[in-house]
């Protein structure tokens, strides 16, 4: 039975010494996870730029000046040919970007749901994250083979309106809510580093803990402060708070897959060891994270090697969960 948790006791856990706080999650993740295994996810911004929103930390907000090129949307068989060579790279999971602030019943998103069909046809989880989504245009999206939908709640309810105001947080669960009725899986998570308060960050990890059922994959991302942006001077993410908050994570929300997402580029092996050791089971691989730059395959498979690690099967939660229940 999940726990409910408290503000003050995921505060608690947070402020736990570092090495106890390693050891406690490891021992959770031990219980819940097969130690060593890491899923393999690839994500590719099928439509980049141009976006509408003022999401402070987001390089393709057209409001901002940056180096970001703004894209139309990907043809099918281009996107059927990065599935290929995500395969190839070890990938088990195919996540699509769209810089859309939400989902419109049209070509677009017809095609996207082709890009779905493929993409699923290669033995591939497919993840999308197109902006906010009916539950109609949720359930399209279950239809046409889509395994999860990700739509990251960023930081605390408290904090929100600081980061962005073309949204609002209760749109953010509304979508998740839309998405759960359509039967997929659920992807949230957020950004630290964004100048927020560690009770921010708690705030942030016990929304997604009272949501029922919990998401199944929970994205934690360090800030990629880009030029141009409103959070372009803020300073580099620690590692050991990243590792503090994989653990946390790893403790409240025991089922859940943990990812290692952006931000890996500048942390060392041994730093992202510690997360692997504090409960993370699942990276984003390929050169970009959407429009980021992110650690190249072979150097993640290289890494895999030394530590030990080896990349999880597609869907291989769904075959556990159905084992369970015959």
């Amino acid at each position: 039975m999940i726990k409910d948790w408290t503000k003050q006791e995921i505060l608690d856990i947070y402020n736990t010494p570092l090495l106890e706080l390693i050891s406690k999650a490891a021992e959770v993740h031990k219980q819940y996870h097969k130690i060593g295994e890491v899923q393999v996810s690839s994500l590719l911004s099928i439509k980049t730029g141009g976006c509408p929103e003022d999401c402070s930390y987001c390089p393709q907000a057209a409001r901002y000046n940056t180096e970001v090129k703004v894209h139309k949307l990907m043809d099918v068989a281009e996107v059927s040919a990065c599935a290929d060579n995500a395969k190839k790279g070890g990938a088990s999971r195919m996540c699509l970007g769209a810089a859309w602030r939400e989902v419109r019943d049209n070509k677009d998103f017809d095609k996207v749901l082709d890009m779905v069909k493929t993409i699923n046809g290669k033995g591939l989880e497919v993840c999308a994250t197109l902006g906010m989504v009916t539950e109609e245009q949720a359930k399209k999206l279950a239809e046409a083979g889509l395994y999860a939908y990700n739509h990251n709640i960023d930081t605390s309810k408290e904090n929100y309106d600081k980061i962005i105001s073309t949204r609002t947080f209760d749109d953010r669960l509304d979508t998740i809510k839309n998405v759960r009725k359509a039967g997929l899986t659920v992807c949230s998570g957020g950004i630290i580093g964004m100048g927020e308060s560690a009770e921010d960050r708690i705030g942030m990890l016990y929304t997604l803990s009272i949501l029922r059922p919990q998401p199944e994959s929970v994205p934690i991302n360090a800030l990629v402060a880009v030029e141009g942006t409103p959070m372009e001077d803020q300073p580099p993410v620690p590692i050991w708070d990243m590792v503090r908050m994989i653990a946390t994570a790893r403790i409240v929300l025991p089922k859940t897959a943990v990812r290692l997402s952006a931000g890996r580029l500048t942390m060392s092996m041994e730093g992202q060891a510690l997360c692997f050791m504090a409960g993370a089971n699942s990276i984003f691989a390929g050169d970009k994270l959407l429009t980021t730059p992110n650690p190249k395959y072979n150097e993640d498979m290289e890494m895999f090697k030394i530590l030990g690690l080896s990349p999880k099967k597609a869907f291989a939660d769904k075959t556990v969960e159905e084992e369970i229940s015959h």
